[in-house]
């Protein structure tokens, strides 16, 4: 199919909190950015899979703001330029609102081209099979469907929405003849049961005038708006809140008479909960799930993730063990999906742990907070290659900086200095301070910082 590949875009949608996986996955560091599997994060693993189908110059992830710079670093460590590829959101307004700004974006540069969407935070098991799939929902959008991946079940999952096939259109593809929301149990069997009823999987193949064409049918005051805002750079977040927070289920797929769903067998999961992730993973002997130092004695049918300490459990039984350098998440596997009201209860409540690490992102580096109690913090800050952090120190305060990786180049009130591992530098109130990595690798240092 080398025509119709070289007019074939992928689109990763990277938004979402993915509350559900708390407390690795949070607001300002969500779940596609973090290495649950492997030692790729999944909007890594995302991108990888999509080679040799989709050429990773037509790549392009849609996500936050507050996310650019860490996603762009993901795709550089994995070997694919960000610059031009990372189209971003001022504040998430659901699927459809999202899938439409991807396609406006690629549309200015090219006439048409067929856009397969999914989601960054997916997995997939079984490679081969999805590139099989992929290629021919790739026809299918070509033909003008709009194609959805529909997955089949192989139990009676209740928290997924599911799509009725009807008869075969072309090259397995079934005509859509309805959405159905997440059923109770024994709906969920009974759909399992009839074999025409398959998992909505939120991937999606079309072309794209035929998906605007939809919009325009459909949703023509959303079109207008965006259409409107788009030709604004930046994009203000006043001005995306006007669109409508509205999933592309509900504004087109429920609606148009030109899609069809494309069985698929693949080994997907969507890692919406720890227990989806369990199910996902390989377990060991006693049915266990074990990341980091974990000592499990008469544990059984367990899901253990250490982050930063040793995790030791004793008689457990079908339990989700989570801990982080600040918050530890225990549940029953079944139940763990709860975990999302635990977020809203933080939220509520005004605490960071809902929305951020002890350890934050930024475009220059990453700071982790080490130690907090009354006036004194101490950090370890890390400053990316070719980069450099600009503060200055308030009155009465001071800073201690002790480099212990790399050296540094700090400018302090106009001069500079080099500083290098073991070496340090104190700094008072009302001064500014600049601090350059010029090494090709990260550097590291602690700050002390003493207040009052």
């Amino acid at each position: 199919m080398p025509d119709l590949k070289e007019n074939v875009y992928a689109v990763l949608l990277a938004g979402g909190a993915g509350t559900r996986l708390w407390p690795v996955s949070r607001k300002l560091y969500p779940k596609q950015l973090v290495k649950f599997i492997g030692k790729d994060s999944l909007v890594q693993s995302t991108i990888k899979r999509l080679s040799p189908v989709v050429d990773t110059e037509r790549i392009r992830v849609v996500c936050g703001k507050e996310h650019f710079h860490e996603t762009a670093r993901h795709m550089a460590e994995i070997g694919v330029q960000p610059e031009g590829k990372i189209i971003c959101e001022p504040c998430g307004r659901n699927t459809a609102p999202a899938i439409l700004l991807a396609v406006l974006n690629i549309l200015k540069s090219k006439q048409d081209s067929i856009l397969c969407v999914f989601p960054a935070d997916h997995v997939i098991g079984d490679i081969e099979s999805f590139h099989n799939k992929l290629n021919s929902a790739i026809r299918l959008a070509d033909k003008g469907y709009i194609v959805t991946f529909g997955i089949k079940p192989n139990y009676p999952e209740t928290g997924y929405g599911y799509v009725e096939g009807a008869g075969e259109i072309f090259d397995g593809a079934l005509a859509i003849k309805r959405f159905v929301e997440k059923p109770d149990a024994e709906t969920a069997e009974k759909y399992v049961k009839a074999g025409n009823f398959f998992w909505n999987s939120g991937m999606f193949a079309f072309m794209g005038s035929v998906m605007i064409e939809e919009f325009r049918k459909y949703q023509p005051e959303l079109l207008k708006i965006m259409e409107d805002i788009i030709l604004k750079d930046p994009i203000t977040v006043d001005e995306y809140k006007r669109l409508p927070d509205i999933s592309i289920d509900y504004a087109i797929m429920e609606n148009t008479d030109k899609g069809v769903v494309l069985p698929s067998d693949f080994g997907w999961s969507d890692i919406g909960s720890w227990k989806s992730l369990y199910d996902f993973l390989p377990k060991d002997g006693d049915n266990n799930v074990i990341d980091g130092d974990v000592i499990a004695k008469d544990t059984k049918g367990c899901f253990i993730m250490g982050r930063d300490r040793l995790i030791a459990t004793n008689h457990l039984n079908g339990i989700v063990v989570v801990e982080t350098p600040d918050s530890v998440f225990v549940s029953d596997l079944d139940n763990s999906r709860d975990v999302k009201s635990i977020v809203n209860q933080l939220k509520g409540k005004g605490r960071k742990e809902y929305q951020k690490h002890n350890k934050v992102h930024h475009p220059w580096g990453s700071l982790t907070v080490l130690e907090h109690e009354d006036d004194i913090k101490v950090e370890r800050l890390v400053i990316y290659p070719d980069s450099n952090l600009q503060f200055k120190v308030e009155k009465p305060a001071l800073q201690h900086l002790i480099v212990i990786k790399g050296h540094v180049k700090i400018t302090l009130n106009m001069e500079t200095e080099f500083l290098t591992r073991g070496e340090s530098k104190i700094i008072f109130g009302n001064e500014s301070i600049k601090i350059d990595n010029p090494e090709k690798e990260p550097v590291c240092i602690i700050r002390v910082k003493v207040e009052g």
